[in-house]
């Protein structure tokens, strides 16, 4: 959250104390305690953490509603709405609520003790908890009002309850090593989302290294079967100089983090899981668009151009298999898709002039790689082009993660099956060696394949962009448009062309690409041993998107005219997921576009 790592240090000595001696992860370490919280009948739910205090410039209740329809879509329950004590912060939570019970979600409260005193503020929180909780879009579990925190340890939580006036649930970040026991709470958020030397930064070696399923087992053996609020977090890395009061550079270590926490997750099978974040902006972990309305402290500087929309996209299929139960994603996999990210340079081989002077703390731990994670209907042949150095892995049906090493240049990817391209895409951010506006960026870059839609930050979103920049020539505009390549039109170049692609795969374009030694790139296959999809491969991969200016007649004549064309298509949502009209489909947009069917090529919508 933006402000939460102020105190950590703090927060965490406790726990760490509690871990010291735990023992490395082991399934059987925490099993038994998974398996008693699922066999509970207790509904799974996913929440996403909201940061309201960055939103003072939202307007209404419709501002919300993108960030509703989205998370709703990706399986989250609930908003946990992070507030502070900004005099804005009763008006958002209003327009929260209202959008969730008009989107069909639910939210709660989740108090920011950064902002209120634990000694004090019980009368205050109760209070508030009063005048929402009756609200119909107020998430109910076992039928309380479902309150939370970050921290917040030494809170008077009868009084809490008392000022409240109503059955709560309350799961505050409380702290084993703070609170002696967990008798006044329902059940417990654990922030402690990305492994850490337990005192708020990375792990050093030869140091401490407290792992992300430490602190699960810490925390269910001091909840005693109660409610597991368990973290999931796709990446750390903040870099504030001395521009704000609230200076910070560090990350933690979380190259393939997301991919192997939800596979622990699915281990685990706590009752409650959430994602941290939905839109902090400042700590990179956000895995909403950049596009959600919100207001800017400089954080844009490592934000502009870097969307994470993917790793929502590769969230879905574990939450489905979270919520049934199960142990492997594979089943609840609709469509192929890889789903890749990197940072946008090495960590060496550049040099900034930032106003923080320096590369963030933990940088070590941070791997030169590109990561891919393919979520398969069946096995494939998956291919990364990272610069000079290209790697091939058989990926099996199912979810899998690999890497490459990372290098200038180009990043391209591809899925093959039975030797011919079933989808490919060349990410819009190159590798540099240069640092980006003259800034450590350690955020990282996340693309799919199929491309998404675009995304970018606003004007609000980019407005502290030059704080703590002294490369000039950068501007407060979007470097790029997001998650997918823009809708093409008549005076847009085609996107990168199969051929293109294929060409871009093979050593002849890059020529170093056979002398890189393999263990230049790893193979990480993790998927769970399901069995095989018999679902069938999808369409070939044609990226080729002729628009309306480089139709020809007898293409549309062709088509138009073609036996076996027996629906017609006007929106682009009802194209397939790689934007290619479906066998017997035959194009009728509003731009009339290029018609075509079943033989007639191409085929394809952007």
């Amino acid at each position: 959250m933006m402000y939460s790592f102020l105190s950590l240090s703090m927060l965490v000595v406790g726990l760490l104390a509690v871990m010291t001696n735990a023992a490395p992860y082991k399934t059987s370490a925490y099993s038994p305690v998974a398996r008693r919280q699922a066999a509970s009948g207790s509904e799974r739910l996913v929440f996403a953490h909201f940061m309201v205090g960055i939103v003072p410039n939202r307007k209404s209740a419709t501002d919300y509603d993108d960030d509703m329809k989205r998370a709703k879509a990706a399986g989250i329950d609930a908003f946990a709405l992070n507030i502070g004590t900004d005099p804005y912060t009763e008006q958002q939570l209003g327009f929260a609520y209202e959008s969730a019970e008009k989107n069909d979600m639910k939210v709660f409260i989740s108090f920011d003790f950064n902002w209120f005193a634990p000694s004090s503020a019980a009368s205050t929180v109760g209070g508030m908890v009063k005048s929402f909780g009756s609200k119909k879009s107020q998430l109910i579990v076992d039928k309380k009002v479902f309150v939370s925190s970050f921290a917040g340890d030494g809170l008077n939580v009868d009084q809490v309850r008392q000022a409240a006036g109503m059955d709560i649930y309350f799961a505050p970040n409380f702290h084993p090593g703070q609170t002696a026991d967990a008798s006044s709470v329902d059940g417990a958020l654990n922030w402690i989302a990305w492994d850490s030397d337990g005192n708020n930064r990375a792990p050093k070696p030869g140091g401490n290294n407290l792992t992300t399923s430490q602190g699960d087992e810490t925390y269910t053996k001091w909840l005693g079967g109660k409610g597991y609020i368990a973290p999931v977090s796709p990446w750390f890395s903040t870099h504030y100089g001395p521009e704000v009061s609230y200076s910070k550079n560090w990350v933690f270590p979380c190259d393939l983090l997301w991919y192997n926490r939800w596979n622990e997750i699915l281990e685990l099978s706590p009752r409650f899981v959430e994602i941290i974040t939905w839109n902090d902006y400042g700590e990179s972990h956000y895995v909403g668009p950049l596009k959600s309305r919100h207001t800017d402290d400089g954080n844009s500087k490592w934000v502009n151009g870097m969307p994470h929309n993917g790793w929502l996209d590769m969230a879905k299929p574990f939450i489905k298999a979270y919520k049934a139960g199960d142990m492997s994603p594979e089943k609840h996999i609709e469509e192929d898709m890889l789903v890749y990210w990197y940072r946008p340079t090495l960590k060496t081989r550049i040099s900034a002039t930032d106003t923080v002077g320096e590369r963030p703390d933990g940088h070590e731990t941070m791997e030169d790689a590109v990561f891919v994670v393919s979520l398969l209907k069946e096995k494939g042949r998956v291919t990364a082009v990272s610069g000079k150095n290209k790697k091939s892995f058989d990926a099996p049906a199912g979810a899998s993660a690999f890497k490459v090493a990372m290098d200038n240049g180009k990043q391209t990817f591809s899925l093959d099956r039975g030797g011919q391209t079933v989808m490919g895409d060349t990410s819009l951010r190159d590798v540099s060696d240069q640092c980006p506006c003259g800034l450590y960026n350690f955020n990282a870059y996340v693309g799919t394949v199929p491309a998404g839609e675009p995304d970018a930050l606003d004007k609000d979103g980019l407005a502290g962009f030059t704080k703590g920049l002294k490369d000039s020539t950068c501007e407060a505009k979007p470097s790029i448009t997001g998650g997918g390549a823009p809708k093409p039109t008549a005076t847009d170049p085609a996107p990168i062309s199969s051929t293109e692609l294929a060409s871009q795969m093979t050593p002849s374009s890059t020529p170093a690409a056979s002398a890189v030694p393999s263990s230049k790139a790893t193979s990480f296959v993790s998927s769970a041993a399901a069995p095989k999809s018999s679902s069938s491969a999808s369409p070939p991969f044609s990226s080729v998107a002729p628009t309306a200016a480089t139709t020809t007649t007898a293409q549309q004549q062709y088509s138009a005219a073609a036996s076996g064309c027996t629906a017609t298509v006007t929106e682009s949502s009802q194209v397939a997921p790689t934007n290619c009209l479906k066998s017997g489909q035959i194009w009728g947009g509003p731009n009339e576009g290029p018609d075509c069917c079943d033989g007639a090529s191409p085929c394809c919508r952007n």
